[in-house]
């Protein structure tokens, strides 16, 4: 697990890793690979803290695999591993 702690709505989210061949199994250059869109979240801050002082609980969960913005969030590196900080409305989904 990483060692973040993601604050108010924020999610941590480990890339899940793109195949290196095409469908006609061509390899494919990191220059032509998608940008990841999925991943696992690995760590999510306790929620937004609203006008009347209450906490929004997030949604999502640790261990959920999740769809997300494409072009969304940061991208950090901890302790060799990377990782993306998104605010959990640029989560769309949860897979199953």
């Amino acid at each position: 697990m990483a060692n973040i702690k993601p604050l108010g709505d924020k999610v941590v989210v480990e890339l899940v890793e793109q195949d290196e061949k095409s469908a006609g199994g061509i390899y494919l250059p990191d220059s032509a690979k998608k940008k990841p869109q999925e991943g696992r979240v690995v760590a999510t801050g306790d929620g937004r803290v609203l006008e009347n002082g209450a906490r929004n609980k997030l949604t999502v969960k640790v261990g959920d695999k999740v769809l997300f913005s494409k072009y969304g969030g940061n991208e950090v590196s901890v302790d060799g591993k990377d990782y993306t900080i998104l605010d959990e409305d640029q989560v769309y989904a949860i897979l199953n």
